[in-house]
């Protein structure tokens, strides 16, 4: 076989058509082997000598598309100095573009040590061979066929997301082609894509797609780690989402999927993992990372390199502040973007990154990197502003470009309809939360609104648990959070009783609206539209299973046909999804401002009101003619105007519709309660009642 000197960057593998030319980036290693792999796994090992800014490179003439391949890294083994070195053991490489499938744990010890009950175990080498056990890297082809792809040109303001797994939004899809259940392909699929165009969602936001390694302690317990958040490549789609093939074919099927949903008019923004990998502690397993240069890699205890600091509650924490895995991040997102054209990202537990070395820095490196660069500061960045470090809950705290999950406005608003939140609470996160945004200049957008996520209780769950029932995932109901802030109305879990399960329906109906029709961009649960039950697991991370998949056949059509309503009625009116922040001030000379507060009684809301631990009513005027934004060609933006009577009491409470001047005659548009009908004409001043726990929103005649 003849070796080149190759070139050491760009790093990973890069087929041009001739040969392949392999890089890695090993600070500290004293010698590398790249090992190739037939398809009956014989091994071929190729020394590379040739070493320019830490990577070991080499050029491969006739090694093309399809090689499975791996690396032995050889130095040190000196865990009490951060140094975890061991050739016997095959590594993934960081850098590869797709990944076989996962661990065999039964065909070898992947661990760098022999394992004992010992608490020094780790610091004894193992010299087992585990090539056996280790999914190998393939090369593939990067060309792909994107015809005219074009992102879709949907500005901030007209985001809807829709948070969804890509196994399990199909795994049960009967309009779906069953080979192609539970794939990137099968996400792709025209049934599939009418649905999501039919609800009307802008966006979907995929749980981690990056190659995936399941916890070995998943195995024992006849589980899986189905949420992803286990990632070991970061520039590999995950082999076991596709129909096609494993052997890069993965590759191809995730950029048709990409394609395919473009085409529908809808972006793609992936869940991304950078604050963790899948080797975990001191006591994981070497996989990649950790074996090819661990002190680089990760935070290690400056005191005791032995171990390492976790901000993540995984074990490990990844190390953004080397220059040389700040540019694996940055590379993996670029490639992301210009290779597979994704729309964009969140990602997970950002406070991890922010760390320049222990506290959060909102100028850190990584944010600094990602600002400057051309390709990245134009797609959609979305952060999950915590980790479970000190200091860790950073809500409100991330730079200009960023957008945040907004766990106030959750906690708020699951509160405000159980009537443990005030109308000042409600109203701010109601309006964007610009107490959080508005002062360092971002807009209302920057709140990712959210009532449910994959983590937590789904809606239905929301209403119908007082607490967690996570006995599926094998650690005695003691894993998942026990702050739900949920109500079951009476009953835990399914019942036959009919008030019961109105109100339940009702309630559903009443978070969908407020997130829907909040200001700032919503993010719906996959499933939430139609009643997606897990039967009250709030954990749901292992439950590759139909606990998580989606029970297209015991969906609630009426649910359905009610949240698609209220998409529809959210994108057709820009009242409802401002790019400025509301000021309670008349702008443009329509004689009233942009928005009026008031009391059932159809007064404006004092301070005292505001201030009421006891009040759960609210209403609002939105005025359409004071949006101060601009469409892109320059003319003004102006709407209807409307009103919302919100009522979280458990009783019905009569409105008194508010003077003249705002309208003199009011329809409604939509309520989630039974007792107002749609249609009839309410005048100035008229009465409403409201049903306890509902709304409603009437729009001006």
């Amino acid at each position: 076989m003849d070796v080149w000197p190759g070139h050491p960057f760009p790093l990973g593998p890069l087929w041009d058509g001739h040969g392949t030319n392999f890089s890695l980036f090993s600070e500290n290693a004293s010698r590398v082997e790249l090992c190739f792999f037939d398809a009956d796994d014989r091994e071929t090992r190729v020394e590379l000598t040739e070493r320019e800014a830490f990577n070991w490179h080499c050029y491969i003439p006739g090694i093309g598309p399809g090689q499975r391949y791996g690396y032995r890294v050889y130095g040190d083994y000196d865990p009490e100095q951060g140094r975890r070195f061991n050739p016997y053991k095959l590594l993934i490489d960081p850098y590869a573009k797709a990944i076989e499938g996962p661990v065999d744990w039964d065909a070898a010890n992947v661990l760098p040590y022999v394992p004992g009950p010992d608490d020094d175990a780790d610091l004894y080498i193992d010299d087992e061979d585990d090539a056996e056990a280790i999914p190998k890297c393939v090369v593939v082809d990067p060309t792909f066929n994107w015809e005219n792809d074009r992102p879709p040109n949907h500005p901030w303001s007209d985001m809807v997301i829709y948070e969804v797994h890509t196994k399990g939004y199909t795994k049960l899809y009967p309009g779906v082609c069953e080979d192609l259940r539970g794939t990137y392909a099968g996400l792709a699929s025209e049934p599939a894509l009418e649905y999501l165009q039919s609800l009307g969602v802008t966006a979907v936001e995929l749980l981690p797609v990056h190659h995936i390694i399941d916890e070995s302690f998943l195995k024992d317990r006849g589980l899986t780690n189905y949420w992803g958040y286990s990632s070991i490549g970061f520039l590999a789609p995950h082999a076991l989402y596709a129909a096609t093939g494993t052997r890069g074919e993965q590759v191809l099927e995730f950029k048709g999927m990409v394609k395919a949903l473009h085409g529908a008019g809808i972006k793609v923004i992936l869940d991304v993992v950078y604050n963790h990998t899948a080797e975990g502690n001191h006591l994981g397993p070497l996989l990649s990372f950790k074996g090819v240069d661990n002190a680089s890699y990760y935070r290690l205890m400056p005191d005791e390199p032995r171990f390492y600091m976790d901000f993540t509650g995984t074990g490990n924490s990844l190390n953004p502040v080397h220059p040389s895995v700040l540019r694996l991040i940055m590379d993996s997102l670029r490639y992301f973007v210009i290779e597979c054209h994704v729309d964009g990202f969140r990602f997970d537990l950002a406070s991890a990154l922010a760390r320049e070395f222990y506290e959060v820095d909102r100028l850190s490196a990584f944010f600094d990197t990602i600002h400057q660069d051309p390709v990245l500061s134009q797609v959609k960045l979305i952060a999950e502003p915590w980790d479970v470090g000190p200091g860790g809950y950073q809500v409100g705290n991330f730079p200009v470009l960023w957008a945040e999950w907004n766990g106030l406005y959750r906690d708020t608003m699951r509160d405000f309809w159980r009537a443990q939140a005030n109308v000042g609470q409600f109203a701010s996160r109601f309006t964007g939360s610009s107490d959080l945004y508005q002062s360092d200049g971002r807009a209302p957008f920057a709140s990712i609104n959210f009532i449910t996520a994959h983590d937590g209780f789904t809606l239905r769950d929301l209403v119908s648990y007082n607490d967690k029932h996570n006995e599926a995932n094998g650690e005695n109901n003691k894993d998942g959070t026990d702050d739900n802030r949920s109500w079951n109305h009476g009953v835990e879990g399914p019942t036959d009783d009919p008030e019961i399960n109105a109100l339940r329906a009702r309630q559903q109906r009443n978070f969908l609206a407020t997130l829907l029709l909040s200001q700032g961009a919503p993010m719906l649960l996959g499933g939430d539209e139609f009643g997606r039950s897990q039967l009250g697991n709030n954990n749901a991370w292992c439950q590759d299973s139909e606990l998580s998949w989606f029970h297209w056949d015991e969906g609630d059509t009426d649910l359905l046909d009610f949240t698609r309503r209220l998409i529809a009625l959210r994108r057709a009116h820009p009242v409802f999804r401002r790019t400025t922040f509301l000021s309670g001030h008349e702008v443009k000379g329509s004689g009233l401002p942009d928005v009026w507060w008031f009391r059932h009684d159809g007064r404006r809301m004092t301070q005292k009101d505001w201030q009421r631990h006891d009040a759960h009513t609210l209403g609002v005027f939105l005025n359409g003619a004071e949006i101060p934004e601009r469409t892109p060609d320059g003319k003004e933006v102006s709407d209807e105007s409307f009103l919302l009577l919100f009522n979280a009491h458990g009783e019905p409470i009569t409105f008194t519709l508010p003077t003249r001047r705002f309208g003199a005659r009011w329809r409604v548009e939509l309520a989630t309660g039974d007792g107002v009908p749609e249609g009839p004409l309410y005048a100035a001043r008229a009465q409403v009642t409201i049903e306890g726990r509902s709304l409603v929103l009437l729009r001006r005649a």
